[in-house]
């Protein structure tokens, strides 16, 4: 009986959550990497180096990591719904912004400030899903919604491809137009998510009394299971050593994510590639990490297991981006990056399952923060690097080795962390089973 009213209970919730979630995502991530499409002329519009759009496009997180911290706090203490709405507000007016950009200082000064506006969001849903699903539904969960990504970057390809055809027209250049219009359905979609979100499951009245009662017992119980070791306090949040080592395997996969959306459309083109090829072969390698995506997390729940599940997928990822280093074909090329793509996104799900089977209420705000704000430095060093090593080597073959090495140090780090004695995943599998 029980199993049926969860089952019942968790397609309601996921068909009312995960759609809207996705969709944020969807748009959060085309404003965050359109910056790598812009740049196909951007760069020699403004007289941008590679060093120059590496540390604009990276500097992002630097404002991630400045501001992610106390927006999760505030999400926690004033719901999810007016906060996110604020979000989405002030990042797609900062992201139309980059289309006024003249220089360097004016660049780096608006991508720091759209990390800064955009800082909560991700970290916010993560915070938000362990409200409404039991830890044993998470990782599968948090694979939908992190499915928006490789889709926007799919979709947004072609698009923004287009977008640059647009050079010209009312006097603005196709770069222009790119973050102009990429930022208006931010916009749009504030004012959606401030009436449609729910904060919690005591609110949520288009669940019958039945299902709503259920989930608010479930909830309750998985947090007092968790009372005798998981930690509640803010400062655990920031202080716990399982915190730290998960953002620094988190640096890792942000590193080799954020390489492949700034600078896979440039590594395309050095292959001769026009603008719409590229935007067509782009959108291959996410479009295929989807499905695999999905499939490696629903065996994660399904097994309770989470360390190896991170570890294979992360040196896969590594592979991928060496032998795209070494490929000089479009068809090899494509096929390396499709399993970069793989491999980060399947890694990122069951490691996002950990931190909430230890932390909970202001405790899991700020240590999901703070693994989302440390580890998305990796989003900064990795393209950042690769486009100071293109500019001495003329090549990306050195900044792609490099960031192979730091999914390599990831895998590390989740084995220590599973034989440490301190193992997120073993707390895990406690809950799901």
């Amino acid at each position: 009986m029980n199993r049926d009213l969860e089952k019942r209970t968790m397609r309601r919730v996921g068909w009312r959550i995960v759609p809207c979630i996705m969709l944020l995502y969807f748009v959060a991530w085309i404003d965050r990497v359109n910056i790598g499409f812009a740049s196909l002329t951007m760069k020699g519009d403004l007289g941008f180096s590679a060093s120059v759009l590496g540390f604009g496009a990276g500097i992002f997180f630097w404002g991630y990591f400045f501001f992610e911290v106390p927006s999760n706090i505030i999400l926690h203490k004033v719901g999810a719904r007016l906060w996110i709405a604020r979000i989405m507000v002030t990042w797609g007016l900062i992201s139309g912004a980059l289309a006024f950009v003249q220089g360097p200082t004016s660049f780096y000064v608006v991508r720091f400030l759209l990390g800064a506006a955009e800082a909560g969001l991700f970290p916010g849903v993560i915070l938000y899903l362990s409200y409404w699903f039991p830890a044993r539904h998470r990782a599968g969960v948090t694979a939908l919604f992190m499915a928006a990504a490789p889709i926007s970057t799919a979709i947004s390809s072609p698009i923004s491809a287009a977008l640059l055809g647009m050079h010209g027209i009312l006097g603005l250049a196709g770069w222009q137009w790119i973050f102009i219009v990429e930022a208006l359905p931010a916009l749009v979609f504030s004012v959606v998510v401030f009436f449609y979100m729910t904060d919690k499951p005591e609110q949520a009245r288009w669940l019958q009394d039945d299902e709503r009662a259920w989930l608010i017992e479930t909830m309750k119980a998985e947090n007092a299971g968790k009372a005798g070791s998981a930690k509640h306090g803010l400062l655990n949040g920031l202080t716990d050593l399982r915190v730290l080592a998960l953002s620094l395997i988190y640096f890792g996969t942000s590193a080799g994510l954020y390489t492949l959306s700034i600078w896979a459309p440039q590594i395309i083109r050095q292959l001769e590639a026009s603008s719409m090829t590229i935007g067509l072969l782009n959108a291959v390698p996410p479009l295929v990490s989807v499905l695999a995506m999905v499939l490696w997390s629903r065996h994660s729940d399904r097994t309770g297991e989470r360390t190896w599940h991170v570890v294979l997928a992360c040196v896969a990822a590594a592979i991928g981006l060496i032998v795209a280093a070494q490929a000089h074909s479009i068809v090899g090329l494509i096929a390396a990056l499709t399993l970069v793509n793989i491999g980060i996104s399947s890694a990122k799900p069951p490691l996002w399952s950990m931190p909430t089977t230890f932390l909970s209420g202001a405790a899991a705000a700020t240590g999901i923060a703070t693994i989302n704000s440390i580890g998305n430095l990796g989003g900064f060093f990795g393209p950042a690097l690769i486009g100071w090593l293109k500019d001495r080597t003329g090549s990306f073959a050195d900044g792609l080795y490099f960031v192979a090495g730091l999914l390599v140090f990831s895998a590390i780090v989740t084995l220590c962390l599973a034989c440490s004695g301190k193992k997120p995943a073993d707390v895990g599998e406690a809950v799901a089973h």
